[in-house]
């Protein structure tokens, strides 16, 4: 029996990003934790193209691309591909392993799709949570105004910024 993966949830989470309104792992970061080189994994994806619906995986546009690129601090030589990588949604990460068929790469799945699963818990909880504050606003608003404006504010789900484009103007 091979040993047990160990990798913490944070290095997965910090790899998932919100792309096209849905959370998604880039084909590299995928590649990287399931021990295998992206051009290998592409060319499994693109042999069983059929696996993978729009609603599993999709080629992000050049303009996202270009966005993800400046969220990464240092581009490291080889480590950022010219081309725009693949993105997979939870369904496409179980399908992914089903392609790959390697043991390595099945553990990984199964560990990903967990983190995806508490990623899920915790964005229930947190509407939950924001739920049962708006109610007692509503019934409390003369006593505890202020403060259930406070928490409002800090339960708020942070609002997507356009981005700025950055350079010199013509």
């Amino acid at each position: 029996m091979s040993p047990e993966i160990t990798i913490p949830d944070e290095i997965i989470t910090n790899k998932i990003y919100l792309i096209r309104g849905q959370k998604v792992m880039l084909d590299r970061d995928l590649a990287e934790l399931y021990g295998v080189e992206t051009k290998r994994l592409k060319e499994q994806v693109r042999r069983n193209i059929n696996r993978f619906p729009e609603l599993f995986m999709f080629e992000i546009t050049t303009q996202e691309y270009a966005s993800l690129r400046s969220q990464f601090a240092t581009l490291k030589r080889g480590r950022h591909s010219k081309y725009p990588p693949f993105a997979f949604t939870e369904h496409g990460i179980i399908m992914l392993s089903s392609v790959l068929n390697s043991d390595k790469a099945i553990k990984m799945s199964v560990h990903i799709i967990e983190t995806f699963v508490q990623l899920r818990k915790l964005a229930y909880n947190y509407d939950e949570l924001l739920n049962k504050i708006q109610q007692m606003e509503s019934k409390y608003q003369d006593q505890f105004g202020e403060i259930y404006l406070i928490l409002q504010q800090l339960l708020e789900k942070p609002k997507e910024k356009p981005l700025q484009k950055i350079g010199y103007k013509k």
